[in-house]
């Protein structure tokens, strides 16, 4: 199965958000490279929001371009075989934490976006981090900082604070 038709299983069985859903799956009907980064007209990115449900946190990084506190996310790649693989690709890479999981049931949630690039149409996943983890800022990073559940609408916008909502409605 390739990536793209990954993509177009999960959106289909993602049973929420029926706002967002059907123009990701008109997105990917009628782009055969929404995906990718070189698709102009938007693309699929896929992202997690690392949480450690013990310590009542989450890990939010301090995006280089955007300079804004988001979750761990980004562009998909040919290595990638699902959505899933490419969020928890990101989540790693720009957390440098080995050993997280994420949630089961699939994405938490969908964002649609503009950002310099184009648009993004995200599928949200959330990660939970091993026990004693240490994060590690990534090339892609200004920061790297744990938040308290009740910090973050003091320091994100009102998307992560929607994933977190969701996220922690499903732990």
């Amino acid at each position: 199965m390739s990536l793209h038709d990954d993509a177009v299983l999960v959106l289909r069985e993602y049973g929420d958000q029926e706002d967002l859903r059907p123009l990701y799956l008109e997105h990917l009907r009628t782009r055969p490279n929404g995906l990718w980064k070189a698709c102009a007209d938007g693309h699929i990115t896929a992202s997690a929001l690392v949480i450690d449900p013990e310590r009542g946190r989450v890990l939010l990084t301090l995006h280089r371009k955007l300079r804004m506190w988001l979750q761990m996310g980004g562009h998909c790649e040919p290595e990638d075989a699902t959505l899933a693989d490419a969020a928890l690709r990101e989540a790693t890479e720009e957390s440098g934490i080995e050993g997280l999981v994420l949630l089961p049931g699939g994405p938490v949630r969908l964002d649609r976006h503009h950002t310099p690039c184009a648009w993004h149409l995200d599928v949200q996943y959330a990660a939970l981090a091993p026990s004693g983890a240490v994060a590690a800022i990534s090339d892609e990073s200004l920061d790297l900082r744990w938040f308290a559940y009740d910090d973050v609408p003091d320091v994100a916008d009102k998307s992560v604070v929607r994933l977190l909502e969701a996220t922690r409605a499903r732990v």
